[in-house]
């Protein structure tokens, strides 16, 4: 493969998107799992949200790894090797819609920082593609942020 990236770069920028991937992916089933347990008074609103939300990030999702494919990489999916990359916390029960909405803050918090990190290196890199792709998915991380804190 020739694409003006070594195969070092190249890897290490699959490396640090696996993990971004890893994130999103955490980031994912909790929105799901809150979109399922929401209660309160304000159910309906967040039901929807979290509905609309995690339907983004499945989209996300796809866009990550699609973008490592770009550079030359299967794609390693799965439970186990998710969890192992992650850096969001997997939550057990949780009981106020509050509390939900705080723990999905810290989660995209975790991952627009992630992000600036990988975004840096790819730009250090000149892999442009990748910065392009991380600047649309920061600003939408920023965007749910935006509306989980409305909420608080």
């Amino acid at each position: 493969m020739d694409i003006g990236l070594t195969n070092t770069v190249r890897e290490e920028i699959r490396g640090a998107l696996s993990k971004f991937l890893a994130d999103i992916y955490a980031i994912y089933l909790k929105t799901q799992k809150f979109h399922w347990n929401v209660k309160g008074d304000q159910f309906f609103s967040l039901h929807l949200m979290f509905e609309k939300q995690y339907g983004e990030l499945a989209e996300e999702i796809d866009e990550v790894a699609e973008r490592i494919q770009a550079l030359g990489f299967a794609v390693e999916a799965s439970f186990s090797i998710f969890k192992d990359l992650t850096t969001i916390s997997e939550e057990g029960n949780v009981g106020s819609a509050k509390e939900m909405i705080e723990l999905l803050v810290q989660g995209h918090e975790v991952i627009v920082r992630n992000g600036r990190y990988l975004a840096t290196m790819a730009e250090k890199h000149a892999d442009a593609a990748t910065v392009d792709m991380l600047g649309r998915r920061i600003g939408g991380h920023e965007k749910i942020l935006w509306m989980l804190r409305s909420h608080l």
